[in-house]
């Protein structure tokens, strides 16, 4: 997901009290109850979900993703299932708490089916029963094609899955800049204090809780004290505090550096890019790891922009679909999802948005694997298998709220 708000998760505690509303819920897809689609097999499925509408509910600032699921997802899901998919654009914070209201209000018939998901927000809404499943065992392209044993696809955020969502694409941060403008670039955290001091005012990274500016400071955490002490850690805030005490120091020498002297950070990662893209700042930090050649082809950058990586690896993760517990329509919703996940709409995704494929690549034929390496990546990306070699797991999901919590006291302004 591309933004997440801490209050989501308080949120969510409203519905705590709530009855599960699992797989026992009763608000079927196309008029049958959750008991009657859990006996389906999945050609029963597709039949059931003809001529039916599937709402997707995601976050809706990336306007290549936008108008390819319009013109390219919901016409192939149009022809091949009759199913109409409906794109909803919201943030995950508003579609959780309509959400959570509509299921307070006991509509069984919900007006969210599909909803593009991960992290904290995903912990939140399957721990307080909001969600359907599990689900993905029963899609014939999650269990044909993807790794089924990896912890890409049975962890988010070192959270267990367990067959509540299924996989979207992948995600990896990676760190940006101009070759032109700074030739030099920072191999680690000791060296991009140095670039900052030698570009004072010029660079800076997201506020959190904005999803990018948080696993920025997650990657410096990662690059300081490690990342094995963080997949088990407890999840207290006094404990998260002493192990990453380090890391809070040289975000504090970072600041003076910063732009606004890190009094103050841009509000969100767009900000950040267009502030890159105007030549105000000489650093730009995104999830999108190959993002760099798409606009570089657009002519948003010059062809003399990089993506580049620490030499201890970036923070890389996959965002999932998941379905409403009180959708109005889990049929047509897992047959929308097995779909997403098919070597076909995989392949057209990573060639004409560059994003991670989440299939296995040693699962497909010889014809599917053709698809795919002859995707040819823009300028100033990384490679994917050099970007996959150095790909870190994320930090487990409760932890990261605390992190931004303790970032918003013990760095902004210090």
């Amino acid at each position: 997901m591309k933004k997440r708000v801490l209050a989501v998760i308080t949120a969510m505690l409203l519905v705590s009290g709530l009855a599960a509303c699992g797989s026992s819920n009763t608000g079927g897809g196309s008029g049958k109850d959750t008991a009657d689609i859990e006996n389906m097999s999945f050609d029963e499925l597709k039949e059931e979900a003809k001529g039916s509408t599937v709402t997707f509910y995601g976050w809706g600032g990336d306007e290549l993703l936008n108008q390819w699921l319009d013109d390219v997802f919901a016409p192939a899901m149009k022809e091949k299932y009759d199913i109409t998919m409906e794109r909803v654009p919201m943030d995950i914070d508003q579609i959780l708490s309509q959400l959570s209201g509509e299921i307070q209000a006991g509509e069984e018939d919900g007006s969210i089916d599909m909803i593009w998901i991960n992290g904290e927000n995903f912990r939140s809404a399957k721990e307080n029963d909001m969600l359907y499943g599990p689900f993905v065992d029963r899609l014939p392209n999650f269990n044909e094609y993807m790794d089924t044993e990896s912890e890409d696809v049975t962890l988010d955020f070192a959270y267990p899955i367990e067959g509540y969502e299924a996989p979207y694409g992948k995600a990896q941060m990676v760190l940006i800049a101009d070759t032109a403008v700074t030739p030099e670039l920072p191999k680690n955290t000791d060296e991009l204090l140095e670039f900052a001091k030698n570009n004072k005012g010029k660079v800076t990274y997201p506020a959190l809780p904005d999803f990018t500016g948080s696993v920025f400071v997650r990657n410096v955490i990662y690059d300081i004290c490690g990342y094995e002490q963080f997949l088990d850690i407890e999840a207290d805030k006094e404990t998260i505090k002493e192990a990453i005490e380090p890391a809070l120091d040289y975000l504090r020498q970072l600041n003076p550096y910063l732009w606004n002297e890190g009094k103050t950070f841009p509000e969100s990662s767009i900000t950040v890019d267009n502030m890159f893209a105007d030549g105000e700042l000489v650093l730009n930090v995104t999830y999108d790891a190959f993002s760099t050649g798409i606009k570089i082809a657009d002519g948003t950058y010059p062809e003399t922009v990089q993506s580049f990586q620490f030499d201890k690896g970036t923070i890389g993760n996959t965002n999932f679909m998941a379905i409403a517990a009180n959708s109005g329509n889990k049929t047509g919703a897992m047959v929308a999802i097995n779909e997403m996940m098919s070597p076909e709409i995989q392949a057209d995704r990573y060639d004409t948005m560059k994003v991670l494929p989440v299939v296995d690549y040693e699962k497909l034929s010889d014809g599917q694997k053709q698809a795919f390496d002859k995707v040819e990546l823009g300028k100033g990306d990384i490679p994917q298998d050099e970007l996959l070699s150095k790909r870190l797991p994320e930090m487990p999901a409760e932890l990261v709220p605390i992190i931004e919590e303790i970032w918003l006291e013990e760095v902004v302004g210090k």
